[in-house]
């Protein structure tokens, strides 16, 4: 009983510690949320913008499809035909270095 004498003055001291580590956890606890919200809101709003981008492009692309003037098989094989043109690179070179001779 003598050790147990010995902690009773301290007790208070002991208390006290405790309670502004327990506090000062807690504050940590509630920034950790703060941040968290935070990014989580900004992330959700960079989501929203992308998925905004994305809708408009399909309501464009849904527009372009529905409409009853546009062949969209020949318009895909103008673009397959023009791929392959730039990537032969063939057809008349605008710069004449050499000329003929007559």
């Amino acid at each position: 009983m003598g050790e147990l004498a010995l902690l009773i003055p301290l007790a208070p001291f002991l208390l006290g510690g405790f309670a502004i580590w327990t506090k000062h956890q807690t504050k940590l606890a509630e920034a950790r949320v703060s941040s968290t919200a935070e990014n989580t809101a900004e992330r959700a709003a960079q989501y929203a913008s992308q998925v905004q981008a994305l809708e408009d492009r399909v309501r464009v692309l849904e527009r372009i499809v529905t409409d009853k003037g546009y062949d969209v098989a020949t318009q895909i094989e103008a673009l397959r035909d023009q791929r392959r043109v730039d990537e032969l690179d063939s057809g008349m070179p605008l710069g004449f270095e050499r000329r003929e001779r007559v």
